[in-house]
């Protein structure tokens, strides 16, 4: 009976993080949003409340791993984030923004 509740609370968790990664893909597709060097989402799109909303939500869920992992490893919490970052803008797909070590959004190719 205690596996059937661990089983339905990961497929849970499960559903919500394709659920917050589909967001976050939808804002990136969309060009609101874009990876920084720092490891944290930026908004590109000022006029667009929903994506502050996302920017704000995901970048506080980072910054707690980030904080778990740093902890765990010796290392600072910007450390981790700044090595993160730099994962996630050369992971980048075609066609999203990332922003550049000169602060100017650039489109990945």
């Amino acid at each position: 009976m205690m596996n059937w509740f661990k089983a339905i609370a990961l497929c849970s968790t499960l559903s919500v993080f394709s659920a917050f990664a589909l967001t976050v893909e939808e804002g990136k597709s969309h060009g609101l949003v874009g990876e920084t060097l720092s490891g944290y989402l930026a908004v590109i799109d000022q006029n667009s409340d929903n994506a502050k909303q996302l920017v704000e939500r995901i970048n506080a869920e980072r910054k707690n791993r980030y904080a778990e992992i740093a902890d765990k490893n010796g290392l600072k919490t910007n450390d981790v984030a700044r090595i993160a970052g730099q994962k996630l803008v050369d992971r980048a797909p075609t066609g999203e923004y990332v922003r550049g070590i000169n602060g100017q959004w650039v489109q990945k190719k």
